[in-house]
């Protein structure tokens, strides 16, 4: 079996990775490239496979960065099954189009500065239509239900804890009689999460990719709902507004869930809280209709009648008029928008009007990546630019991680650790150079297991017999360097090489 990396390798986003085996090709997740321009445009680049030679993708959960590239790959020919569990199926329903959305506004964007200066348009990278036709490709699935992909393979989806409906993909794998199982983990979730189970253990993997998104970082013991409690009051006693850019989803239902218990508490200033996105109105429904999905402490409220997504206090704001009234109030606002690292979104056009104003705050609730508005804002810049103009940054700014639907280093260590059976090699994924770096060193030292980061592009190949899996990547790589010397050599080199080798094997 080869395993190839196409995407989140020493980068955070754009996960994508691809198995052969027996004439089978699957896909593990086709996401999105997010982040400085130099990793966007990787997002515009051919992939470096046949979309139509592809039998299956195994989409691990909705994120974007997992998700964000299927539109593109049916619409150039992928013709297979996209497994995902039914939240996630339901979760594309409304982030796949709403992606596209955004695609086709940046690239009108774009296209009316090139009429001015006399270029060519430019084309989105995919469009709505693209994206409502790949969702007829999609199927849903249950977690812990072995499914046959082939004669020789299966796949077995399993909780990750990361989001609503998130898992890890387990492939099974028979070559020559003797079977061996490779794990991918898609991203996952730190313990006690709200709403979602703690990740699934898994007993035995012989291989496993797994991310490194907080692999060089700890999360801090904080108490969440403490810290949002007085970010809440400063600002509200400042007059200002508390603006908190969010994923939609996850991040928003997860703020949702403390903000109801505050107010259930009494300790809710006398503010109005303002969920400032279609998308996210639309995610937390599909939360109410896949409870089946929560923990035994979201059902428990729910049966004490505090459903977490139906407090009185919380507001939905759907329209673009109602988005923009929002701007010309100066005090007494709970902004909760998107996008979560304020890329693209109402988030941007409440950044703009809030930002600069020293009475009023800014909470980021989850992860931003290199190149992004939020890192940028995050890391102290104290001048930005959102649409064009250059705005200061003046309101206070709180980075509050304990809301991250990421495992950190221990956790990860420490999940990893339980897998009873150890595994052969691991690859470390998902994380930017320095997390991942540091984790595959974690890994060797403390848990004594062959890790790796592997290059975008790179190979791997996977066997039941690891000596035999070994020797195959040898030889692999010997063709590759030979290959590369008879692309680059002149004939009469090729010659000299061939007439050296029938010496060598004459004697």
């Amino acid at each position: 079996m080869r395993l190839s990396f196409y995407g989140a390798t020493r980068i955070v986003t754009g996960s994508c990775f691809l198995v052969e085996t027996g004439g089978l090709r699957v896909l593990v997740d086709c996401g999105l490239f997010q982040g400085t321009r130099e990793i966007r445009e990787l997002s515009f680049k051919p992939f470096p496979f046949l979309p139509a030679s592809v039998d299956y993708l195994l989409l691990t959960h909705a994120h974007i960065d997992h998700s964000g590239l299927i539109p593109r790959l049916c619409r150039e020919g992928f013709q297979g099954k996209i497994l995902a569990t039914k939240a996630t199926v339901d979760l594309m329903g409304v982030l796949l189009p709403d992606a596209a959305h955004i695609q086709e506004m940046e690239a009108e964007q774009k296209s009316r500065k090139a009429r001015r200066a006399g270029r060519p348009v430019v084309a989105p990278l995919y469009t709505l239509t693209d994206a409502q036709e790949s969702l007829r490709f999609f199927e849903g699935v249950d977690y812990g239900t072995e499914l046959s992909l082939a004669p020789h393979v299966s796949a077995t989806f399993l909780d990750a804890g990361h989001i609503l409906g998130a898992a890890m993909v387990l492939l099974t794998v028979t070559e020559n009689g003797v079977s061996f199982r490779l794990l991918f983990t898609g991203d996952i979730g730190r313990p006690g999460q709200r709403f979602v189970k703690d990740p699934a253990v898994v007993e035995d993997a012989d291989y496993v990719v797994i991310e490194s998104t907080y692999g060089n970082r700890i999360h801090q013991e904080i108490d969440e709902k403490a810290v949002l409690h007085d970010v809440l009051w400063r600002t509200y006693q400042r007059g200002g507004n508390l603006i908190i850019p969010a994923f939609a989803v996850e991040r928003t239902q997860d703020l949702l869930y403390d903000l109801s218990e505050l107010y259930h508490a009494g300790k809710l200033p006398p503010v109005k809280v303002v969920i400032d996105s279609p998308l996210a109105a639309a995610v937390t429904d599909i939360f109410t209709r896949h409870s089946e999905y929560y923990d035994r402490e979201t059902r428990f409220l729910i049966q004490c009648g505090q459903d977490p997504l139906n407090s009185e206090c919380i507001h939905f704001s759907v329209t673009t008029e109602e988005s923009r009234a929002l701007n010309a109030i100066q005090s007494g606002l709970v902004i909760i928008s998107a996008s979560g690292m304020c890329e693209a979104g109402r988030i941007r056009h409440h950044l703009k009007h809030n930002l600069w104003r020293p009475e009023c705050t800014v909470l980021f609730v989850g992860y931003q990546a290199e190149g992004t508005l939020g890192r940028h804002i995050l890391d102290g810049d104290k001048m930005v630019t959102i649409f064009g103009e250059e705005i200061a940054v003046n309101a206070e700014i709180v980075e509050l991680p304990g809301y991250s639907a990421h495992a950190d280093q221990p956790a990860l260590l420490n999940w990893l650790k339980g897998i009873q059976k150890k595994p052969r090699q691991v690859f470390v994924v998902h994380g930017e150079p320095e997390a991942a770096e540091t984790l595959r060193s974690k890994i060797e030292s403390e848990l004594g297991l062959s890790a790796v980061v592997p290059d975008y592009g790179s190979s791997w190949t996977l066997a039941a017999d690891v000596q035999a899996a070994a020797l195959l990547d040898a030889y692999r790589r010997l063709g590759e360097r030979l290959h590369e010397f008879l692309r680059r050599a002149a004939p009469a080199e090729i010659a000299a090489a061939a007439k050296q080798l029938e010496e060598i094997a004459s004697r």
